[in-house]
């Protein structure tokens, strides 16, 4: 059995059980991420959601998969039909390939690669494509309204998350997520992670995400009020679903970023108790569960409102601390806690 695993073919075989791996974990997670965003909604609406199929309603998220997949395929009659299809299945495969590099242990990650941090930008900088596909193909002009307003939005707000994270790569000295959870461990654990030192950008980068991610208040590539449900009205099905689960697979990325650039990833926040994944998952849920209800309890922005924040407040904000991180990393000033170059501080 050694051998075999030793083989280019077991070499494959194990490459292939880890995505899937990943994907069956991304995959799972998102039947209860939905559920619990539906839950949450209902919570501070005061009223019960989901609570019929299943324990629990536990298994309303699988029949409403099962509901899209069953469904005819309705194709508007002038679009571009390759296009079409190829915009949804855009952004899902994009929205699932930057989990290749998302650690959730020490060892625990498919592609641990010493620029993860430029895959993921990579990666994610693709997806507006998807997008502005799908509102060009549908040859309609609310759709092509709505994907304008979401590669506006999405670049826009890119930038602001890229400075945010070249603030955490100048005091790691590193652009892999292992090192950087890493150089957050420390005999204080909680107050030796990036939140306390990155205070500011925490908030900025979790509002960025929102926009990023096309989420309440920051919905307005959707504007069901304006734009008839946006860049995807003229989609049904399993097309749609693609859609949607692309949208909520890149919201549960923003959570792992978060986790791991600010909030010590696997590590454990009490000095004593043991590192694992289930501190990574455990924090990603408690973002996600921020995301839920700034969804319930914001009222959505004016699109000049966003747009104004976007490039007048965050970005120069943004720009300004990686001008002082880099300051304060240089001289080593505040006990070095911007300039943990050797990798445990």
């Amino acid at each position: 059995m050694d051998d075999f695993f030793a083989s280019n073919l077991g070499i494959g075989v194990i490459i292939v059980a880890q995505c899937l791996a990943v994907l069956g974990f991304v995959m799972v997670s998102l039947l209860f991420l939905v559920y619990g965003d539906r839950k949450i909604w209902a919570a501070v609406q005061m009223r019960r959601g989901p609570n019929v199929v299943g324990p629990w309603g536990l298994l309303q998220t699988v029949a409403d998969a099962l509901k899209y997949v069953v469904k005819e395929i309705v194709i508007p009659a002038g679009s571009d039909r390759t296009v079409f299809m190829l915009a949804p299945l855009t952004s899902f495969v994009l929205a699932m390939i930057a989990w290749a590099v998302i650690p959730f242990g020490d060892t625990w990650v498919l592609s641990d690669i010493n620029v993860a941090i430029l895959y993921v930008f990579a990666v994610s900088s693709l997806e507006v494509y998807g997008v502005i596909m799908g509102g060009w193909a549908s040859n309609s002009k609310y759709p092509f309204l709505g994907s304008l307003r979401s590669a506006a939005q999405m670049i826009s707000y890119e930038v602001s998350l890229g400075l945010i994270i070249i603030g955490v790569v100048i005091t790691t000295g590193s652009l892999n997520f292992g090192d950087i959870v890493r150089a957050q461990d420390g005999s204080f654990g909680f107050f030796n992670w990036y939140w306390l030192p990155h205070l500011p950008m925490v908030v900025l980068f979790f509002v960025s995400a929102l926009a990023e991610t096309n989420r309440p208040p920051f919905d307005l590539p959707e504007a069901e009020s304006e734009l008839v449900a946006g860049y995807q009205v003229e989609y049904s099905s399993t097309p749609f679903l693609l859609f949607m689960a692309g949208e909520y697979i890149a919201i549960f990325l923003m959570c792992a970023l978060m986790t791991l650039l600010f909030f010590g990833g696997w590590l454990s926040p009490i000095p004593g108790l043991p590192d694992g994944a289930l501190w990574m998952v455990g924090k990603m849920a408690i973002f996600f569960f921020l995301f839920a209800m700034v969804k319930a309890i914001v009222p959505r922005y004016r699109y000049d409102q966003l747009m104004r924040i976007g490039w007048k407040v965050f970005l120069p904000m943004s720009l300004a601390w990686v001008v002082i991180v880099a300051f304060l990393a240089k001289f080593e000033l505040l006990g070095g806690a911007y300039a943990r170059w050797a990798v445990g501080g």
